[in-house]
C-alpha cells in the first residue's frame, strides 16, 4: 500500500513538472490542482509514517486560525515525499503558502493568496507609522463590536482601504479591531455562496468554510462570521476552531 502511494505521488508530481514547466510557474500563477494533490498525498502519507503528525511549522497559539497551520515542505523532503516544493508555494518563489486546515479531523491542504498579505502589509506601514507617533490606533465609525473603519484622514488615504479578493473581481474592505489588528471583510463573497450553495449553517456557526470548500485560496486576515436573517454577519465573539 505504501510502495503504491509512493508511485502514485511521483507520477502526480512528473505530470505537474510536464504540465507547468518551470518557465510557466509565474508568480501571479494560482496554486493549481496537481500541484495541491501532490501535496495532499504526502501530507496523508506523513500522517501515517508519523502515527498522526502533521508537517507544520510552529505559530504563536494567538495566530488567526487560517494563517496558523503553514505546511513544512522541509520535513515533507526529509522523509521522501515530494522532491522539490511547488513552484506556486513561496519556499519556491511563488505567491501562495500553503497551509492545512481542518487539522482535527481531515487535514486538508488549501492556500493563503500572498497578494493579499502584501497589500495588508502596504497599510499596515501606514498603521505601524501611524502608531509610532500616537497613543491609539486612528479609529474611525464602528461597524460591529470591536470592529472599526480606518480613519483615511488620519493615515491620509484617498479612500478606504480595500484589497483585491481572491474569489472573484471585488474588493474587499479592510478593518480594524480594538487591538490594532487588521482584517478583511469577506461579507460580499460569503453572501454570494451562501445563496449559490446548498447549506445548513444557522446562526453561531462560523460560514468562512463555504469560502474554500470549492476552492484552493483561504479567507486569511478574518475573524469569524456568522448568518443572521439569511445573510452573513460579523461574529467576533465565535471562538475559531475547526
Amino acid at each position: 500500500m505504501v510502495h503504491k502511494r509512493i508511485i502514485i505521488l511521483l507520477s502526480i508530481f512528473y505530470l505537474t513538472g510536464c504540465m507547468y514547466p518551470s518557465e510557466n510557474l509565474s508568480q501571479n500563477q494560482i496554486s493549481n490542482d496537481a500541484q495541491l494533490q501532490m501535496v495532499q498525498l504526502a501530507i496523508d502519507q506523513y500522517q501515517e509514517q508519523k502515527n498522526g503528525l502533521l508537517p507544520i511549522l510552529t505559530k504563536e497559539s494567538d495566530t488567526p486560525l487560517y494563517q496558523k497551520y503553514l505546511i513544512d515542505f522541509s520535513l515533507l523532503k526529509q522523509q521522501g515525499l515530494i522532491q522539490a516544493v511547488p513552484g506556486t508555494a513561496f519556499e519556491n518563489g511563488g505567491s501562495y503558502q500553503y497551509v492545512l486546515v481542518d487539522v482535527e479531523e481531515n487535514p486538508t491542504v488549501k492556500v493563503i493568496d500572498l497578494h493579499l498579505s502584501d497589500e495588508i502589509r502596504s497599510i499596515q506601514q501606514r498603521l505601524s507609522i501611524y502608531r509610532s507617533e500616537h497613543t491609539y490606533p486612528p479609529f474611525g465609525e464602528q461597524v460591529e463590536k470591536n470592529i472599526f473603519e480606518l480613519d483615511i484622514e488620519e493615515l491620509n488615504l484617498e479612500g478606504p482601504p480595500q484589497v483585491n479578493s481572491p474569489y472573484s473581481e471585488n474588493k474587499l474592505p479592510v478593518y480594524i479591531d480594538t487591538n490594532g489588528e487588521l482584517l478583511i471583510d469577506y461579507r460580499i463573497e460569503l453572501y454570494k455562496k451562501l445563496k449559490e450553495l446548498d447549506h445548513q449553517y444557522e446562526n453561531g456557526d462560523d460560514i468562512r468554510p463555504i469560502l474554500f470548500k470549492d476552492h484552493p485560496v483561504v479567507p486569511a486576515y478574518s475573524i469569524p462570521f456568522t448568518i443572521k436573517d439569511n445573510e452573513p454577519v460579523f461574529a467576533p465573539d465565535i471562538e475559531e476552531e475547526w
